[in-house]
């Protein structure tokens, strides 16, 4: 039984439904920063699943405003966005909209992640996590078999798109 028909690396949220449109994004950032949570874009071309560190595109993008009505009780949205140096508008999902396409642009044949953060709890974790760009063509994984000593079995996790240099992965 395959448990992956498309054979899309499924990492974070949404990652076995079709891509998501902007509009649809946008809704899941308000989302996000109706429950306070800062978002940050980051891109890499080896999504290995123990690759967890992907490089970051600018700055993570605190004191965002969510739409009037989405904020949490208890919960301060902001009314100033200090990371634009002014009043914010009705919704600041627009800025991270904004930031995540210059990601695009800069790196077309890159995966990109959106990235939410909660600091409730005096600490940065991931509350949100979802794969909103893709190259045009997967390698994907492939699963090493190493023999140890005493017939010892170890497998392993392969990105064939670790096989290229790193500026002609995609």
């Amino acid at each position: 039984m395959m448990t992956n028909p498309t054979g899309r690396v499924t990492q974070g949220q949404f990652s076995f439904l079709p891509d998501l449109t902007d509009a649809e994004i946008s809704m899941q950032i308000d989302y996000g920063l109706a429950k306070g949570y800062a978002w940050s874009v980051e891109y890499t071309d080896d999504p290995h699943p123990r690759n967890t560190y992907w490089e970051m595109f600018g700055m993570p993008m605190f004191d965002l405003k969510a739409p009037p009505g989405l904020s949490e009780p208890g919960r301060s949205a902001g009314g100033v966005s200090r990371s634009r140096g002014g009043p914010a508008n009705d919704s600041d999902a627009g800025v991270v909209l904004m930031e995540l396409n210059r990601c695009r642009k800069t790196f077309p044949n890159a995966y990109i992640r959106l990235m939410a953060f909660d600091s409730t709890r005096g600490v940065e974790s991931i509350a949100m996590s979802f794969i909103v760009n893709r190259p045009q063509a997967e390698p994907g994984f492939g699963l090493v078999r190493q023999e140890g000593a005493g017939r010892q079995l170890r497998y392993a996790v392969h990105s064939y798109a670790t096989d290229k240099p790193e500026s002609q992965r995609y």
